[in-house]
């Protein structure tokens, strides 16, 4: 994934790149958000209320996830914070949650960020729902192999109508991922030719997958390849990102020590990590 984003144009230089693990802060933040965060709360979390009815164990460590999101948002005291439209409710929870603490300790330590929402809020899955990493078949590879790419995009899942029928391209999956990547006036056209009929499925596709290559193929998917050449150099920007991170999560840590009253280790090797 680190690897992703670097192939995509992410600069380390302006934006922190790390693996949450190696802020170990974060689960500290969130077990202190735990002690001050209803179980009310908690129970009313949509991921959790899914994952339940869908038979997936509700584990300690599931039923308080929102306080570890939480956490991860609080304790870099982020302004703003871009989700997609079902993250919106976990946003509105660390609120809550950072309303909680600044109230329980009579002190205005953690910020209540807002959540940002882009034009398109949700990413389409192949097979008509969200795409998501749980769901392999619903899974667009940025940096799939051609083939790959292609044949996904082939099995898109449509309704029957047939060519010359007219078809709605708000509700179409085909649509709402060319959206993704095409220009205004590309949408604008791809819409007129459902909406008008003579456009069959099959063609379509073969547009969304032309879009596809296009924004992700050629130059892009061979610097992509070279970053498997180059995991030290991956690992390398998330180790100075870890750096970075854990600066900014100390000082948050510092403040909620002090609102809290629990007492600071004298112990250097605690900022050993950032010191290096």
């Amino acid at each position: 994934m680190a690897a992703d984003y670097l192939a995509l144009g992410l600069d380390p230089k302006k934006a922190h790149l790390f693996r949450q693990s190696d802020v170990p802060e974060t689960a500290e933040l969130a077990w202190i958000l735990s002690c001050v965060t209803g179980m009310g709360l908690l129970e009313r979390a949509h991921s959790y209320k899914d994952k339940v009815a869908r038979g997936i164990p509700a584990s300690a460590g599931l039923f308080t996830y929102p306080c570890l999101m939480a956490a991860d948002i609080l304790i870099y005291r982020s302004d703003k914070v871009p989700v997609g439209i079902d993250q919106v409710q976990h946003v509105e929870m660390t609120r809550d949650m950072a309303g909680y603490f600044n109230q329980a300790f009579k002190k205005q330590v953690l910020k209540q960020p807002e959540a940002v929402v882009s034009d398109v809020p949700k990413v389409m899955g192949l097979t008509g729902g969200k795409m998501s990493k749980s769901d392999e078949a619903s899974v667009l590879p940025i940096f799939g192999e051609p083939s790959e790419i292609k044949k996904k995009i082939m099995s898109i899942v449509t309704d029957s109508k047939g060519v010359d029928e007219p078809k709605d391209p708000d509700n179409n999956t085909i649509c709402l991922l060319y959206k993704l990547m095409a220009s205004d006036a590309e949408m604008a056209a791809l819409a007129a030719d459902f909406r008008k009929g003579g456009l069959g499925y099959g063609e379509a596709k073969k547009r969304l997958l032309a879009k596809f290559e296009e924004t992700f193929g050629g130059a892009l998917r061979e610097k992509r390849r070279e970053m498997d050449k180059k995991p030290d150099m991956v690992e390398d920007v998330l180790i100075e990102g870890a750096k970075k991170a854990r600066h900014e999560a100390n000082l948050t840590m510092q403040a909620v020590y002090e609102a809290t009253g629990l007492p600071q280790s004298k112990l250097k090797g605690f900022m050993g990590f950032v010191a290096q």
